[in-house]
């Protein structure tokens, strides 16, 4: 008796399964690929904004982890360069008062003046920089020109008083140059941070 030679073809069970499969990989890939020309978007967003301001590599750095949070967004571009503008200036007057905490043995008069004044001046400027976050939370309404007013002419405040404490150690002649550098490098980050947020919202169009 001659052997059946007929070719045995797959169920068709088979097929819809490779069909579902291959249609899962496409539909995954297209997701990954949108997922990326999106993030890529967001993080062109960050790029341009902070072509201009005055310190564009800062801004960047700063701002890209947030791309995802920031989007396109021009408002939430401005709240989130405040805020690390305000917990950088936390984080100095943290710093600073810890300084003069530890040297106070060690420190000339004219040293602890400085640094002194220096943290009066970066608490003012968190003070200003917490009220312009808080009036950036509420932006809206019919007098937004004077709201936005008010949160540039605080965030400027805040630059002055930052700047005023630089002022203070580079005036300082007698300030070794050991308690120079390990102040003047916090409080530098943080009047930069404040300048690109000040750019950032004087280009805002609300």
């Amino acid at each position: 008796m001659a052997a059946n030679t007929t070719p045995r073809h797959p169920p068709i069970s088979y097929h819809v399964f490779m069909m579902l499969l291959t249609l899962l990989f496409m539909l995954t890939l297209q997701a990954v690929l949108a997922t990326t020309n999106t993030s890529q978007t967001y993080e062109n967003y960050i790029i341009t904004s902070c072509n201009s301001t005055t310190y564009p590599q800062l801004c960047y750095t700063s701002l890209s982890p947030y791309a995802s949070k920031i989007k396109a967004n021009p408002k939430k571009l401005c709240k989130t360069s405040l805020s690390l503008g305000l917990e950088a200036a936390q984080n100095a007057s943290s710093i600073v008062s810890k300084q003069l905490i530890k040297q106070k043995g060690s420190l000339t008069n004219s040293e602890t003046a400085v640094i002194k004044d220096c943290i009066v001046n970066i608490k003012n400027s968190i003070d200003e920089l917490r009220e312009s976050l808080d009036a950036m939370d509420k932006l809206s309404g019919w007098d937004k020109e004077f709201q936005m007013s008010n949160i540039k002419t605080w965030v400027s405040a805040a630059l002055t008083d930052e700047n005023t404490c630089l002022d203070g150690f580079e005036e300082g002649q007698e300030i070794s140059e050991k308690v120079k550098n390990k102040v003047r490098k916090r409080i530098l980050e943080v009047a930069r941070l404040t300048s690109n947020a000040l750019y950032l919202i004087n280009n805002l169009n609300y």
